[in-house]
C-alpha cells in the first residue's frame, strides 16, 4: 500500500473549515459515536451528522466498514467523513489494518479523518486517512471550527466596523 502511494502525504486532502454534513462511520451502539456527537454539538451545531453504521470488530468488520463508507460515498453532499471506534486490544482494532478497509479510505470522495482507538494506537485505516486524529472525540474537534471562537471573531469585527463608521 506504501509503495503504491496510499500514504503518501501528497494525497492527503485539507479538511473543509466549514463542514455542513459530516458522516461517521462506526457502530451506533458505542461510546465512539456517542462522544462523536457530544463535542459536534458543542462545538458546532449548525453541522448535520449521517451515521453509516457499521461493525467495528470481529470477522465481519472489513466488509462492514467498506460498505459503510461506501454508502457515504453515494451521498453528493458530505463534507466530510469520520471513521472511528473506541479503543480495545489490538485484535479488537484488527479490522482497520485490513487492506480493502485502507483503500475505501484511500478512495472516499470525500476526506477522511480516521479515530480508530486511543492515543497510542495507530492502524493502516490511519496511515490511508487523510487526517489521523489520537481518538473520536478528537477526531470531532478537528473536525469543525468553534462555535464559540466565531461568535468571539464576529464580534471583534463588528466592534471594529462600529469604530469606522463612528469615527
Amino acid at each position: 500500500l506504501e509503495a503504491e502511494g496510499l500514504f503518501d502525504s501528497s494525497r492527503k486532502r485539507v479538511l473543509p473549515p466549514w463542514p455542513r454534513r459530516i458522516g461517521v462511520v462506526t457502530s451506533p451502539t458505542g461510546a465512539a459515536f456517542r462522544d462523536i456527537l457530544n463535542v459536534l454539538r458543542a462545538r458546532y451545531p449548525l453541522v448535520e451528522v449521517v451515521l453509516s453504521p457499521s461493525v467495528v470488530q470481529g470477522v465481519e468488520a472489513p466488509s462492514s466498514l467498506v460498505s459503510a463508507l461506501g454508502r457515504l460515498n453515494e451521498l453528493a453532499d458530505v463534507d466530510l467523513v469520520i471513521l472511528g471506534r473506541g479503543g480495545g486490544s489490538i485484535e479488537d482494532l484488527w479490522a482497520f489494518n485490513d487492506e480493502q478497509v485502507a483503500r475505501a479510505v484511500a478512495g472516499s470522495r470525500a476526506p477522511v479523518i480516521s479515530a480508530v482507538g486511543h492515543e497510542t494506537d495507530f492502524t493502516i485505516a490511519d496511515f490511508a486517512a487523510d487526517v489521523r486524529a489520537p481518538t473520536p472525540s478528537a477526531a470531532a474537534a478537528v473536525a469543525v471550527p468553534d462555535a464559540g471562537e466565531l461568535r468571539d471573531h464576529v464580534d471583534q469585527a463588528m466592534q471594529r466596523l462600529t469604530a469606522l463608521v463612528e469615527d
